[in-house]
């Protein structure tokens, strides 16, 4: 679905898709439908961007999924979540706590059960993943 090398923006599709590579999404096998009705993913995949809105990296005022620290999100059909993310260095002061803060936003979302955070670095962070709204609120266009 996205090509990094084209600056295109991760979505969030959590349709099944256990072989799924952690950065392009394209899953890597055939995968087997959900067992979760796809009217309840298409709800649980819009509360769960609404949820990744409200966490913000303090020193940058803009949200992660803006920001495009959300790599990657899938809902497995027991209804744990598994969520990659990255943050804008590794360095960041909050490495620490971001991760819980995207846990407890995640799990806070209806039909989720649990949830799995990886930080992860590879690939790094650029600015490139960035959605044009943050862009615009950084005065970067």
């Amino acid at each position: 679905m996205t090509d990094m090398t084209d600056n295109a923006r991760d979505m969030i599709d959590l349709s099944a898709r256990p072989n799924a590579d952690p950065v392009t999404e394209a899953p890597s096998a055939p995968s087997a439908p959900s067992s979760i009705p796809a009217d309840e993913l298409e709800r649980i995949t819009a509360d769960v961007v609404e949820a990744m809105k409200t966490v913000f990296d303090p020193e940058i005022p803009v949200d992660i999924y803006e920001l495009g620290l959300i790599y990657k999100v899938d809902l497995d059909d027991d209804r744990t979540m598994h969520i990659t993310m990255t943050l804008t260095a590794p360095g960041c002061p909050v490495a620490g706590e971001m991760p819980m803060w995207v846990h407890d936003a995640a799990q806070a979302v209806k039909g989720v059960e649990r949830v799995k955070v990886d930080l992860v670095f590879e690939p790094p962070w650029t600015p490139d993943r960035m959605t044009d709204e943050a862009r615009l609120a950084l005065n970067m266009l």
